[in-house]
């Protein structure tokens, strides 16, 4: 059985005049999650329609839970469960009904239809109104429901693209918990977020898309250090030990680089950061800073956030606004 659960090569589809994808090439190991990052129109959701099967490529290859999407459409829409940007229940039927209905379509027995249909309510919070038309439900209830229909068939590969779109944070959470169960019980999720550290918090790797091409493919780490390596923060609990601070640090600071004044987000008054090469540099920094008598109210070795990855990789490249969609 190959490692590979989702392999796709030379992905290529136009739109009129928009080159939706311009030869995606996308690889997710089996049992993980992929997070596919990119700003709106870079192509993210076309990928994922066309590995979901509703849209054919001009171009390329793909294939899921080694499954030609093209040659056997309807094997791999059986092994999949996919959630789109936007809810797409039946509101005129219940939350129940909603579900039971999938269920019979997958081939469950009402019996199991039902039994599963229960066991989604209640895991999404909406087993109070399991019995209530979705048209009464609020768009977060809706969006959670349409989650939850994606997961009635135990699929082995789980497209989720934007999936927390709509929610509050405490059911974004929720939604970022059960990406973890399904991946520990055995599914490969792959998901587009436009939340960068929904990405950082649920992705084992993270392709970032742009004008329809992949431009990078790493861990979350990995991705962090190319972009900017390690930095060192150190601030003394008096503001005077500043410059002994800085004296410390310079001894450790990467080739070509100084501490200076922490500027980061969130930093505050007195604070000192430094670029390092190694997480070593720690060890070498807080014996020094004790043996100056140095007293720290704050002290803090970090990787670039995923938000600086993002626009570091996709600065200054303008992106269409025909369509959030693509």
């Amino acid at each position: 059985m190959s490692d590979l659960v989702v392999r796709a090569e030379g992905l290529r589809k136009r739109f009129g005049k928009t080159q939706a994808l311009d030869g995606v090439d996308l690889a997710m190991r089996r049992g993980t999650v992929l997070g596919v990052l990119g700003p709106n129109g870079a192509g993210k959701t076309t990928a994922v329609r066309v590995l979901a099967t509703l849209l054919r490529p001009d171009e390329g290859y793909a294939e899921v839970a080694g499954i030609d999407v093209l040659k056997q459409p309807a094997r791999v829409r059986r092994r999949i469960g996919l959630t789109g940007q936007y809810a797409s229940v039946d509101e005129d039927l219940t939350g129940t009904q909603n579900l039971v209905l999938i269920g019979q379509l997958l081939d469950l027995t009402t019996r199991d239809a039902k039994k599963r249909a229960a066991e989604l309510l209640e895991w999404f919070d909406l087993a109070e109104a399991a019995n209530r038309r979705a048209k009464t439900y609020s768009g977060g209830m809706r969006r959670r429901l349409d989650l939850a229909a994606s997961l009635v068939g135990h699929p082995e590969v789980i497209f989720l693209d934007e999936p927390t779109t709509g929610l509050d944070p405490a059911k974004r959470e929720d939604m970022w918990g059960v990406v973890r169960t399904q991946v520990t019980q055995g599914a490969s999720v792959l998901l587009t977020t436009q939340y960068l550290e929904e990405a950082d918090a649920l992705a084992d790797e993270i392709v970032v898309i742009d004008h329809g091409r992949v431009i990078a493919h790493d861990s979350p780490d990995g991705l962090k250090r190319r972009v900017g390596g390690l930095t060192l923060h150190v601030r003394p609990a008096d503001p005077a030990r500043v410059p002994d601070v800085m004296r410390i640090l310079d001894a450790v600071a990467a080739p070509g680089t100084a501490a200076s004044a922490d500027t980061a987000a969130g930093a505050r008054p007195g604070a000192v950061s430094v670029p390092v090469a190694e997480d070593t540099a720690l060890d070498h920094a807080v014996p020094a800073l004790r043996r100056a008598g140095v007293e720290l109210v704050d002290l803090g070795l970090h990787l670039p956030s995923l938000d600086e990855v993002f626009h570091a990789l996709t600065e200054g490249t303008p992106h269409s606004k025909e369509s959030e969609l693509v």
